[in-house]
């Protein structure tokens, strides 16, 4: 069953998170803080994420539903499409978004 994990953490000395491992299924990808020096930006410096992050999983209703019990705030709710997937949006607490999708 779908179920993401965070990996490992490694924070940097004022205790911003320097990379975040996380795993969904078997796919890994690294999440980075933003700080003064790393040249990365926070969706918060520019009113909003500049991108969406797409994730396809098995089931996006339990999906949201987890992210959402999580912390996420929901963008704009699962429901099917006539394109053939079904698509939900969460924002995260960082403020990125992640269309959660399921070919239906």
């Amino acid at each position: 069953m779908f179920k993401p994990v965070e990996l490992r953490r490694v924070c940097n000395g004022d205790n911003s998170i320097h990379v975040s491992e996380l795993a969904v299924d078997s796919a890994i990808f690294h999440l980075h803080e933003e700080t003064a020096d790393s040249g990365f930006f926070s969706p918060k410096c520019h009113n909003g994420t500049t991108v969406t992050i797409g994730l396809f999983v098995p089931n996006v209703d339990t999906v949201m539903d987890r992210a959402s019990a999580a912390g996420g705030e929901v963008v704009s709710p699962a429901q099917d499409y006539d394109y053939g997937y079904r698509q939900g949006k969460i924002r995260d607490p960082f403020g990125h978004i992640w269309m959660i999708e399921a070919e239906i």
